[in-house]
């Protein structure tokens, strides 16, 4: 076969030949953007041809020769050697291109029953539930390092604040285990999203089904989703959709990254000296000898700001598009898939951060913050009796009169409080979302795919 006859074309071509400058305009970032999806086009094409033979559209032995090239294939990808070729439209393209070469006519069989369509929305599919699965990984580290450090300081007090003005006795007992239960909501969300994600859009093809004897089930089952997108317009009207929703969890765990950056920074300046950044995660100043930046935690906010904005950017580019496929829907990849790394990166250096962070043990030996045991003492004479309102202007009274002298014994008892932080509970709720993404089961299909051969 010519290897240049096998290149000219792509998998629509005819005999009219695009223009260059409308190619590299249509064509955009595509190619640099499917490379985020090669092993997943790998694999889910394993799945369809597995499918194809069961259905008498392969036989047995074309299907075990492009088990075997998709399998060296699905390798190089995995090995970062997999490479989309000039010319070649997209990664669809690639893969079929290096199994016409090998095997000839065979590598053509592997698009029946085959859209563009359905190949894309399975593939962003097999990838983001894959990028789930790690940053949920990641997530539970850090909440590990947080958990503990909630944990070892969980007798340090420091200020509360209200307006930004100092309010109430807290801990950093609570501070750390505060931003751990704040990602088991995270967890939750991401839960949800990941439930959308893990159906199979397979078999829908263009958007309306195929007259091919499709057996919809099988793949689904050979992929480890959860169940399929039954019907074949919504599984099209799905693009989109998906990113969406796992877009708005992405940024929900970007805002608790976010939050807790602002506070590190706030807490980390002189004017606060609540914590102490290790220097490694820090930067000096050009003319002042002093200066130690906060520059991760200042990253980190920002790129977790940007991921925030995620939501929006995809909704803007499908909020007006009919049913059916239009190109619009490509320009979501160039968003959609550098966020997972984004995340990742900020994931791991917070964990980095917060485990080697210094807390400063005696913020408030500081006379500046004892009106924060107001509310105390208002409580210690209510307990002895006095209407809360009449302890209330007592106290208040005191202060102003410059009488007011605190009592730094502090008695919290319920639930969440300083005094009982329910640390466990909130790990067994982290553990238990974390069990319902049912990982296990998207693996073992996974690896009982790619050992496909061995049955063959």
């Amino acid at each position: 076969m010519n290897r240049e006859s096998v290149m000219a074309r792509k998998l629509w071509e005819k005999n009219t030949r695009i223009d260059g400058d409308i190619e590299r305009f249509t064509v955009g970032k595509d190619r640099d953007m499917d490379l985020y999806l090669a092993k997943y086009d790998v694999l889910g094409s394993m799945a369809h041809i597995t499918m194809l033979e069961s259905v008498g559209l392969l036989a047995r032995d074309e299907l075990k020769s492009l088990l075997e090239e998709l399998k060296k294939i699905y390798r190089g990808a995995e090995e970062g050697d997999f490479v989309i070729e000039e010319g070649v439209e997209d990664v669809h393209s690639q893969v079929e291109l290096m199994l016409t070469r090998t095997l000839g006519n065979t590598g053509k069989k592997i698009h029946s029953g085959r859209s563009r369509n359905d190949q894309i929305l399975l593939d962003l599919k097999l990838f983001t539930r894959d990028r789930i699965r790690e940053l949920v990984s990641l997530m539970s580290e850090l909440f590990g390092v947080l958990i503990e450090q909630s944990n070892r300081y969980r007798d340090v007090l420091l200020p509360g604040y209200t307006h930004l003005q100092i309010a109430m006795p807290s801990s950093f007992g609570l501070w750390f285990g505060a931003y751990a239960e704040s990602l088991t909501d995270d967890l939750m969300l991401l839960q949800a999203a990941y439930r959308i994600c893990n159906r199979n859009p397979l078999g829908s093809a263009a958007g309306y089904g195929s007259s091919f004897p499709l057996n919809r089930a099988m793949t689904t089952a050979l992929l480890g989703f959860d169940s399929m997108n039954y019907n074949v317009v919504y599984a099209q009207m799905g693009r989109g959709k998906m990113e969406r929703t796992v877009a708005f969890a992405l940024a929900g765990v970007a805002a608790t990254l976010s939050k807790l950056a602002f506070d590190a920074c706030m807490f980390n300046s002189q004017n606060f000296g609540f914590i102490k950044l290790p220097d490694a995660y820090t930067t000096g100043s050009s003319i002042m000898p002093h200066k130690k930046n906060p520059d991760v935690f200042e990253l980190t906010r920002a790129k977790c700001n940007k991921i925030q904005g995620l939501p929006q950017q995809i909704m803007l580019i499908c909020n007006n598009l009919p049913s059916g496929y239009f190109r619009d829907l490509q320009i979501i990849k160039e968003i959609f898939l550098p966020s997972f790394d984004e995340l990742k990166d900020c994931l791991l250096m917070v964990a980095r951060m917060m485990s080697e962070i210094e807390v400063n043990e005696h913020i408030l030996d500081d006379d500046r913050y004892a009106p924060i045991f107001s509310v105390e003492e208002v409580n210690r004479l209510v307990r002895e009796g006095m209407p809360f309102r009449d302890a209330y202007k007592k106290v208040g009274l005191d202060m102003e009169a410059g009488n007011f002298t605190p009592g730094k014994n502090i008695v919290h008892t319920h639930e969440g409080s300083i005094g009982n932080l329910c640390n466990d509970a909130i790990d067994a709720l982290k553990q238990e979302i974390i069990s319902g993404f049912n990982f296990s089961k998207v693996s073992e299909a996974e690896q009982k795919l790619l050992n496909m051969q061995a049955v063959i």
